[in-house]
């Protein structure tokens, strides 16, 4: 039987695991992705993090580009284009 993990709890497993992305693996963050979903925890600052289609996080040399109020970020491992409202 699976243990019941708190709301508090969760909040406070999801910010530590968002502090360091750089040694991140997909599967992780399909976990923590299950587990906000579960407690009904919303990722909004953290989405910015990782790729939506293939879960891979951004490690900061993936293509950037600025133009009429986006951001525009092309995933460096599927190639998928990433637009955030600036």
């Amino acid at each position: 039987m699976k243990k019941k993990i708190s709301k508090s709890d969760a909040k406070e497993k999801i910010k530590d695991f968002f502090k360091d992305m750089s040694d991140k693996t997909p599967k992780e963050i399909k976990k923590i992705k299950k587990l906000s979903a579960n407690q009904k925890i919303s990722l909004n600052i953290y989405k910015k993090t990782f790729c939506k289609k293939c879960l891979f996080p951004f490690q900061g040399n993936e293509k950037i580009r600025i133009k009429n109020g986006f951001k525009t970020i092309v995933c460096k491992n599927c190639g998928k284009i990433k637009r955030i409202k600036i």
